[in-house]
């Protein structure tokens, strides 16, 4: 074996000797055939008793398998340098990064700690974290307290980013991305969630990670700029811009929240245009189809009121730029962002480029029809596309 590579496995067998374990995570794949993608290790208590959890993600399925810590090492043997070209372990010392090239050498990287030891340890009992509390960054911006303990009062705040990074895991890892994964945050506002994304994604993806957040306020991408440097976030900046304008040469994810209004579609319009792999916006207002409509109350009754009225705009709205999206070659979904109790601007519209065969004609009579039946002009996404052409 590689000296460099034994060298690692050495420092992991320490660090779980140390209790300084933290995680390992095994990731790029040796070429195209193999189905195994990634490797996640942990630490779980199975009836009192603590042993190492091996996450096994393969392109259609995980498989989850639990090893006392001496049976480890042979296990991780059998896919580094072999399958999985790529290891990143962490530990409350240090961090480090073991690269294995085609012909079995291994170069190792040590890096100051990034994370803190997890507090949960328990096997299926409490609901994954996707965020972690001792994130320095959730503590830079008031959410969490010096010992990394949600503050009473941002517990809702704390809940929507933990939902917002579930959501969009399984939407990232959908794709298979090359080396680098390049993400545009349009209307970054405070960031709480632009951060979080960031994090995890570094934390759990074997990929580099680009990430720029769009914001108008100088003001505020000067702080998040700042906030990325005292935390290390090499590959995570911030610029001001704004949405309908902002320039970028790639983009692989286009991410807009609460875009007011048209915004939304400005945003989308841009993905569009980047062919960008994954859109997902969660949009706010929709006054400019709740202006144009003009329903027959004596068809639809429940329109007679202002209330219903205004929540037809908002399905009308996002079911027009759900169905434009389709035209263009995306597989989109509507759902819950967040439970309303916590915010009622809940919903999320994700879009995933497909190769799949696009049936125009029968999409286009559905946006027609809707338009029709509501007295609706025109949809700003849609004039959006045909100024491009």
């Amino acid at each position: 074996m590689d000296l460099v590579i034994n060298e690692f496995l050495e420092q992991f067998l320490l660090s779980t000797q140390k209790k300084t374990f933290i995680k390992l995570t095994l990731g790029k794949k040796r070429g195209k055939t193999k189905e195994l993608k990634n490797v996640y290790v942990r630490i779980v208590e199975i009836k009192n008793k603590e042993m190492l959890s091996f996450n096994f993600r393969y392109e259609n399925r995980d498989e989850v398998k639990n090893y006392a810590f001496d049976e480890a090492k042979p296990e991780i043997e059998k896919y580094l340098g072999v399958e999985l070209m790529k290891a990143h372990l962490f530990t409350a010392d240090a961090d480090l990064t073991l690269s294995v090239n085609k012909k079995g050498k291994g170069h190792l990287i040590t890096a100051p700690p990034t994370l803190s030891p997890l507090e949960d340890k328990q096997h299926d009992h409490q609901k994954k974290r996707f965020v972690e509390t001792a994130s320095s960054y959730l503590h830079k911006l008031g959410i969490t307290d010096e010992k990394g303990i949600v503050r009473p009062k941002k517990t809702d705040k704390f809940k929507q980013i933990n939902k917002y990074i579930e959501l969009l895991n399984p939407i990232l890892n959908s794709r298979t991305w090359g080396e680098k994964l390049r993400i545009v945050d349009m209307g970054a506002g405070k960031a709480y969630l632009t951060f979080a994304l960031y994090d995890f994604l570094k934390r759990e993806f074997d990929t580099e990670i680009e990430m720029i957040g769009v914001e108008q306020r100088p003001e505020l991408v000067e702080f998040s700029n700042q906030l990325a440097k005292d935390c290390g976030f090499t590959g995570l900046r911030f610029e001001q811009g704004s949405i309908d304008q902002f320039e970028y040469e790639k983009v692989d994810v286009l991410i807009a929240l609460h875009a007011c209004d048209t915004a939304t579609d400005d945003a989308i319009y841009q993905g569009i245009k980047s062919d960008a792999a994954i859109i997902v916006c969660a949009p706010c207002c929709h006054k400019q189809i709740r202006n144009q409509m003009h329903a027959n109350v004596e068809v639809l009754p429940q329109l007679k009121y202002g209330i219903f009225m205004e929540r037809q705009a908002e399905m009308i709205t996002d079911t027009i730029r759900a169905l434009i999206m389709e035209e263009q070659g995306y597989e989109s979904k509507i759902f819950e962002f967040i439970s309303n109790e916590h915010t009622a601007k809940n919903l999320m519209i994700a879009g995933v480029k497909t190769d799949k065969k696009i049936e125009m004609e029968p999409l286009q009579l559905k946006i027609d029809g809707l338009k029709k039946q509501y007295g609706i002009e025109y949809h700003h996404l849609e004039k959006l596309l045909i100024n491009q052409k």
